[in-house]
């Protein structure tokens, strides 16, 4: 026998329904709350006062992790449990600097990342008028962070920074017994003047800015790398410095190999210079994150002085996404935004101009265009090119 519904049976399934889903609701907003109250370091006002002086440190990655710090310490203990239990000259490899070398490396790399974060980010908050974006943009609103990230955001990014840390060590280690003398040994000596040295430095900057631009170049024009692995990064429309490393992990692993790694490759360094140039672009990537512009960018204001020289408003207008964001997308230099004509001035006026290049006046007062690639051309075609060059040079 067929039960028959009624209309007042209906309503009030309706109703449970209803109700159901509304304590479902509460019950998810209750979860956030909670999280929200407990990530001080994304989710309390730059206006605001209360903030300590440790809610400016975090982990590697810059997430405030407690999980993410504790595997960053594993990773960085790994090498010297190695090297305790195998022995130093069973795993060092000749005509590269020692693994304790590179170890304490990147023991140091991170603890620049930590302090040198801490610093730019109590700039930011300590300075309201030094920021190259207006207060209100990085307020809270619908449960965003800072940088405009919602929760099922801060999730992802949060697996992709362990898998990040995870990756990065595999390659690093990797190439170190892959490539012998990729870690400049201090034993091998070239002679070289300090002028040779600088040019060489410049040289392998160049080179690393080059294979960045167009591997950044693609992962926003290729519309399968924009969507699956860069867009990640750009959840972040009001940058500060412990977003510079949160990407999908396919996006810094990428930017290490076409980057750091064949820059190395094509323009050897030696050993005090690669650590100079290393630690120096940790400097570099951070402050161009950093939400200010001004001097107390360190390795910004060294190097605005050269032709073409990007400044972090550069990138942070890059940021806000104007666009699509297909503009801006050197790293260290800057020259070939300007060479491809990609370059956009941003809000070089923030701060009354203080970190504005003669690029910036320039090109505001003449309205240039940006140039977009034919329709033939591939902007992965470079990349192609730069890894023949990198496996003639590992072959000969």
């Amino acid at each position: 026998m067929c039960k028959v519904t009624t209309s007042n049976d209906s309503a009030a399934a309706t109703k449970a329904t209803t109700a159901r889903q509304h304590l479902e609701t509460s019950k998810a907003d209750a979860d956030v709350d909670e999280k929200l109250s407990k990530a001080v370091y994304s989710f309390t006002e730059p206006t605001a006062d209360n903030l300590r002086i440790q809610d400016h440190f975090s982990s590697l990655l810059f997430g405030g992790s407690v999980l993410n710090t504790l595997l960053e310490f594993a990773l960085l203990a790994a090498p010297y449990i190695a090297l305790e239990v195998y022995g130093d000259a069973r795993l060092n490899v000749q005509g590269s600097m020692t693994l304790r070398e590179l170890a304490m490396f990147f023991v140091v790399a991170s603890t620049i990342r930590r302090v040198y974060n801490a610093y730019l980010e109590a700039v930011f908050f300590s300075f309201p008028k030094l920021r190259t974006q207006p207060a209100k943009a990085h307020r809270l609103k619908q449960r965003r962070d800072l940088m405009g990230r919602d929760m099922r955001e801060l999730e992802i990014l949060d697996v992709h920074d362990k898998l990040t840390m995870l990756s990065q060590f595999v390659l690093n280690f990797g190439i170190y017994y892959l490539i012998p003398g990729f870690y400049p040994s201090i034993e091998v000596v070239e002679e070289q003047t300090l002028q040779e040295r600088f040019v060489r430095l410049l040289l392998n900057h160049y080179v690393m800015s080059f294979g960045m631009y167009w591997a950044h170049r693609s992962l926003h024009v290729v519309p399968w790398l924009w969507e699956n692995v860069h867009s990640f990064h750009h959840w972040a429309k009001h940058p500060l410095s412990r977003n510079t490393y949160e990407d999908h992990w396919a996006d810094n692993f990428g930017n290490a190999i076409v980057g750091h790694a064949f820059a190395q490759i094509l323009v050897p360094l030696d050993y005090q210079t690669f650590w100079f140039s290393r630690l120096f672009r940790i400097f570099e990537s951070l402050e161009k994150h950093s939400g200010t512009s001004c001097a107390f960018n360190i390795a910004h204001s060294l190097q605005q002085w050269l032709p073409f020289a990007q400044m972090p408003h550069h990138h942070d207008w890059h940021h806000e996404g104007f666009k699509g964001s297909n503009y801006t997308f050197a790293s260290l230099g800057g020259i070939w935004d300007c060479v491809f004509g990609t370059r956009k001035a941003g809000r070089f006026k923030a701060n009354s101009g203080v970190a504005a290049t003669r690029e910036d006046i320039q090109y505001d007062a003449e309205k240039r265009k940006l140039s977009e690639l034919p329709t033939w051309f591939s902007p992965l075609l470079p990349l192609v090119g730069l890894s023949v060059a990198v496996g003639w040079k590992l072959s000969n």
